[in-house]
């Protein structure tokens, strides 16, 4: 008999980024991504999406090296958020609860199996426009900002793993993440992991790390929903000397349209210029590509990744740790 699924996580509501550059981090996502500044605080400056509703979906933080501080993970009721950290105090990856923040109430903090940390919460500060930020498209939050090319939410983040199969389990297990796909090796090991709480393909990603890191950070990425923003953007990174790693091209995996760039301060960020795909099969049997596959899986328009993409991520390391 199938396993009860835990529909307890609704989603992933906001990333905490480390930067040894922040005013040129702050530059990177305000002036040539369109995000607006909500409030800054200490070392941190909260910045949402036009299309976010909440009071911010990324924290940026500055720190010594680029990394990941957490992310958040939004319950789908009180309720929920108690079934789940009930679970995590059991699993011994708790950490145990904050106050809150600026834009939640209380979290509760853990950690992955490789040492990502995360945390979970449930009340959330939404986002209220200033009246001259009103827009009249009464779905939106906010007006569509005038500055370079505004992405509109947050999509999705992809980690490095030392072991993908071990912290894949532990999300689905304890928080109830749903393999949408992955790559498994073929001596057998996976190499990626695609998953998701929701019909997107994906909110987190897991892939390993060939450098034998633990608890690293691969990217985070927001959505445009129109291809040729891709091609928009593209153009303002030449110009202003930001890095692009690869892209624009298509994924087999997930499909999506994607751009992939190192901001300021030395964390990848991925631009989506479509959607991909979306789930909505209940009883959904996980993609699996296998190793000769690849070549498709990866990319199967636009020219190939560099091979910095499969070793790079913040913070750096120079070798492989035993």
């Amino acid at each position: 008999m199938a396993k009860e699924q835990i529909f307890d996580i609704a989603q992933l509501a906001h990333v905490e980024i480390y930067s040894p550059k922040p005013e040129e981090t702050l530059w990177f996502f305000k002036e040539l991504l369109g995000m607006e500044e909500t409030t800054r605080e200490g070392q941190s400056v909260y910045l949402r999406a036009y299309e976010d509703f909440y009071h911010h979906t990324l924290k940026v933080t500055e720190a010594k090296e680029p990394g990941m501080g957490h992310l958040a993970l939004r319950t789908s009721s009180q309720p929920a958020l108690e079934r789940r950290v009930k679970e995590l105090e059991a699993s011994g990856y708790g950490k145990g609860w904050i106050e809150g923040d600026l834009g939640h109430g209380p979290a509760y903090q853990f950690e992955t199996p490789d040492g990502h940390n995360m945390e979970l919460l449930w009340d959330v500060e939404y986002y209220t426009a200033p009246e001259n930020k009103f827009s009249k498209l009464l779905s939106r939050p906010q007006k569509r900002p005038l500055r370079g090319v505004p992405v509109r939410r947050l999509d999705h983040v992809n980690l490095l793993a030392n072991d993908v199969t071990t912290n894949k389990n532990f999300l689905m297990d304890q928080l109830g993440f749903r393999l949408r796909e992955h790559i498994v090796m073929n001596d057998g090991s996976e190499a990626g992991a695609w998953m998701s709480v929701s019909p997107l393909v994906h909110e987190l990603a897991l892939m390993g790390d060939q450098l034998g890191g633990r608890g690293r950070f691969h990217h985070l990425c927001y959505w445009y929903g129109y291809p040729q923003h891709l091609s928009d953007i593209s153009d303002i990174f030449v110009e202003n000397d930001i890095k692009i790693e690869a892209g624009p091209g298509k994924h087999g995996v997930s499909q999506a349209y994607f751009l992939y760039v190192l901001e300021p301060g030395g964390n990848r960020v991925e631009l989506f210029g479509d959607a991909g795909y979306l789930i909505f099969d209940p009883a959904w049997k996980p993609i699996t590509w296998k190793e000769e596959e690849l070549d498709k899986g990866i990319i199967w328009y636009g020219s190939q990744l560099p091979e910095e993409f499969f070793m790079y991520g913040t913070p750096t390391i120079e070798k492989a740790k035993v």
